[in-house]
C-alpha cells in the first residue's frame, strides 16, 4: 500500500533527480521542464553510446571483413548487380551479422545470425527472426560493389555514420518520450485527482515524462546485456515489451507519492456533481 504524502507549511518539494523509484518519479511532477529533459537527456545519451558500441564492435568489423572479400571491380547498374565471381557465396558472419552473395537467393547460404543480409541480382534481401524485407537496386543510379572502391569509402564514412547513428537515437528517444508523456498524462492526471494529490496538468506531463526513465534504462541494460552474448534475440524482443510494462507500472503507482491535497481544499468529483445536477433538475 503507497503510503500518504503530507505537505508542511514551508517545506520544500522533493528535489528531482533520481527517475527510479516512484518516490522519485513523483518529484518529477512538482521539478521544472529544464530538469526533466536533461535527466532524460543523459539516459538519451546513455543509450546512444550502447549503441555505437554494438554497431563499432559487433556490425561494422563485420562489414569490413565482407568488403575485403569482394571482388576488384564490380559495381550495381540499372537495377542490376555485376558479379562475375562465386555465387552462392558467404562474404562474413557472427552471431549478430551476417552477409552474403545469392543472385537468385536460393537460400543455400543461411547462416544463425540474428540479422542477414544478402544480396541478390536484382535486390538485396535482410532476413531476421521477424521475417524478411526486399529492397530492389536502384534503376537510376550506380553502386560501387568492389573492393577498390568501397574499402576507402568505408573507412572514411564509418566513424560518421556511428555519430550520425548516435544523434538519431537522442534525437528520436527525445520525441518518442514526449509523444508518449503526452499520452500518458491524462491516466496520470486521473490517477492523482481519484487519490487527491496536488497535480496539475502541466505536472502530470512531467511526471509522464519521468515514469518512461526506469523501463528506457531497463531496456538499455538488456541491450548491453545481449551485446555481452548474455541474452538471446528472444530475450532482447521480450525486454523490449517489458520496458513498455515497467513505464505504465510507474504512471499507475508514482502519482501516489505526490503530497496530499489539503483538506480544506479537496477536489469534489466532477462527474459526481454532473449526476447530482441532473436528479435535481428533475
Amino acid at each position: 500500500m503507497a503510503e500518504s504524502v503530507e505537505k508542511q507549511p514551508g517545506e520544500r518539494p522533493p528535489q528531482a533527480w533520481e527517475p527510479l523509484t516512484p518516490r522519485g518519479v513523483a518529484a518529477f511532477g512538482r521539478a521544472s521542464l529544464r530538469r526533466l529533459l536533461l535527466v532524460q537527456l543523459v539516459v538519451a545519451i546513455l543509450a546512444a553510446i550502447t549503441v555505437v558500441w554494438f554497431l563499432d564492435w559487433f556490425w561494422f568489423p563485420t562489414i569490413a571483413q565482407a568488403i575485403k572479400r569482394l571482388p576488384e571491380q564490380g559495381e550495381i547498374r540499372g537495377g542490376s548487380l555485376a558479379w562475375n565471381g562465386e555465387s552462392p557465396r558467404r562474404l562474413a558472419e557472427n552471431r549478430f551479422l551476417a552477409l552474403a552473395l545469392d543472385l537468385k537467393h536460393e537460400g543455400k547460404v543461411r547462416s544463425p545470425a540474428h540479422v542477414e543480409v544478402e544480396f541478390g541480382e536484382k535486390s538485396v534481401k535482410i532476413i531476421s527472426l521477424f521475417g524478411f524485407l526486399t529492397v530492389d537496386y536502384p534503376r537510376d543510379s550506380t553502386l560501387a560493389f568492389s573492393r577498390l572502391d568501397l574499402e576507402p569509402l568505408w573507412g572514411a564514412w564509418a566513424p560518421e555514420i556511428l555519430a550520425i547513428g548516435a544523434g538519431l537515437v537522442i534525437v528520436l528517444l527525445m520525441v518518442s518520450w514526449a509523444f508518449l508523456a503526452t499520452l500518458y498524462c491524462a491516466p496520470v492526471w486521473l490517477v492523482a485527482f481519484y487519490r487527491d494529490r496536488e497535480l496539475d496538468w502541466r505536472g502530470s506531463w512531467r511526471l509522464a515524462g519521468a515514469a518512461l526513465m526506469p523501463g528506457a534504462l531497463f531496456f538499455v541494460a538488456m541491450f548491453l546485456f545481449y551485446g555481452l552474448g548474455l541474452l538471446d534475440i528472444v530475450h532482447l524482443t521480450a525486454a523490449a515489451g517489458v520496458h513498455l510494462v515497467i513505464g505504465w507500472i510507474y504512471v499507475l503507482v508514482s502519482p501516489r507519492y505526490l503530497p496530499v491535497v489539503p483538506a480544506e481544499t479537496v477536489r469534489k468529483n466532477p462527474f459526481v456533481q454532473s449526476a447530482k445536477a441532473t436528479e435535481d433538475g428533475r
